[in-house]
This record gives structure tokens, C-alpha cells and sequence, in this order.
């Protein structure tokens, strides 16, 4: 079985993932560091390496792997720096984030998720990752910043102006920007007050937050 699993890995990361997304080594290297398999339930771990949105109940989903390593890749977090992620969903992505970051903390508004995503955390070993339930965006709008990374893991309409206007000076926000079938993954980076350069970075389709306030889930 480990052997299995071990080849799974390597052909999500090197034929799934690499031939989609020219990686960087640290993120190759990060991808087969973390055990995805970790972070789904028993019953699902034979899809855990599968190129598809994994549900995990709730209305929400693990991030296609490739979109995963897209947004690390982008958001390029470094040891002194603190990460909100808003959506904690199955953990994997704040387990990502965590490896190169100082501190992960990631916000889940579905407190099954929570529990869910904790417990998968503490069997694959990481600690730096505090999850708290809640809303996401009125516990960042609560937190003393500014941020240096912000991962919104689920799709908004757009991204709140407030959330932007909190990243301090090359800070980073990805987010999946726009209304189903179709987003766009997008990055922010902050350049100064009210300065940010925002690049488009490819189309995906993700489930929507939970925990979006209704005015940035629907207007457009």
C-alpha cells in the first residue's frame, strides 16, 4: 500500500501536475512532502492524488491538486512571514502554506470542516497551523494587521476592498475571483496604500466560500 501510495504521489506531482504547471523545485519538492492522503477521509484516500475537486461534504471541495500547487507557487510565502487563510476546508492548503511559512492561520466557518481539518493536521504532524471557526472575513476584519499573505480558498465575486486594503507592503492575496461555472484565480500585491498590482494568473472553477457576506458573494 505505501508503495502505492508513494507512486500515486509521484505521478500526480510529475505527470499531472508538472506537464500544467512549470513548478518550482521547493514546490515539487513541498508537494511530495505533504501527504495529501492525509487530509481526505479513509473512504476517499484512493482518490486523494485524482486530477478532480475532491467533496468533503458541506457544499465544498479540495482544490483540484494543480490548483494547489498554482496558488503556493504564486503567493511564495517565506519564514517570517504570517499567512490568513480563509476557508480551511480539508486543512491541505493551510499545510501547504505552513511549510514555508512562519504561521498559518486559517479561518473555517462550517464547524464540521473545523474539526475535520484540525484533526487532519495533527495526524500529518504540522503545528503551525491554527484553526478557528468562524467567519473568515469578520475574523480578519477583527485581527490586528497588516497581513503579509492572504489565501481566500473558495471562489468570491470579487475581493472585499477592506481585506485589500490590510496587506502590508508586498503582501500577497490569492483569490478565485467571479461567479460559477467559470473564475479566475487571481493575485494582489500590494505596492503601497491603495496600490496593488493584480495579475490574472488562469480560469478554474471552485466551490464559493461558505462564509462570504452576501454583499461580496453577489455583486458584481
Amino acid at each position: 500500500m505505501t508503495m502505492n501510495l508513494e507512486q500515486a504521489r509521484f505521478n500526480m506531482v510529475e505527470q499531472q501536475i508538472r506537464p500544467s504547471e512549470p513548478l518550482h523545485e521547493d514546490v515539487r519538492e513541498l508537494l511530495h512532502f505533504v501527504r495529501r492522503e492525509e487530509f481526505v477521509s479513509p473512504a476517499q484516500r484512493h482518490l486523494a492524488f485524482a486530477d478532480l475537486a475532491l467533496p468533503i461534504g458541506h457544499g465544498q471541495t479540495m482544490l483540484v491538486p494543480r490548483v494547489e500547487a498554482a496558488a503556493v507557487q504564486a503567493l511564495k510565502p517565506r519564514k517570517h512571514e504570517s499567512v490568513l487563510e480563509i476557508g480551511a476546508g480539508s486543512g491541505y492548503m493551510a499545510a501547504l502554506l505552513a511549510i514555508h511559512a512562519h504561521r498559518v492561520t486559517s479561518v473555517e466557518i462550517v464547524p464540521e470542516l473545523a474539526d475535520f481539518a484540525r484533526a487532519n493536521l495533527q495526524r500529518a504532524g504540522i503545528h503551525s497551523v491554527d484553526v478557528e471557526t468562524g467567519d473568515g472575513f469578520a475574523i480578519a476584519r477583527a485581527t490586528a494587521g497588516p497581513f503579509d499573505v492572504v489565501m481566500l480558498s473558495g471562489a468570491v465575486a470579487e475581493v472585499p476592498g477592506d481585506l485589500l486594503a490590510r496587506l502590508r507592503v508586498g503582501g500577497r492575496l490569492f483569490a478565485f475571483v467571479g461567479r460559477a461555472p467559470v473564475q479566475t484565480a487571481r493575485l494582489y500585491t500590494c505596492l503601497g496604500a491603495g496600490n496593488h498590482r493584480v495579475q490574472n494568473l488562469f480560469e478554474t472553477s471552485v466551490a464559493a466560500l461558505c462564509d462570504v457576506p452576501s454583499s461580496v458573494q453577489f455583486k458584481l
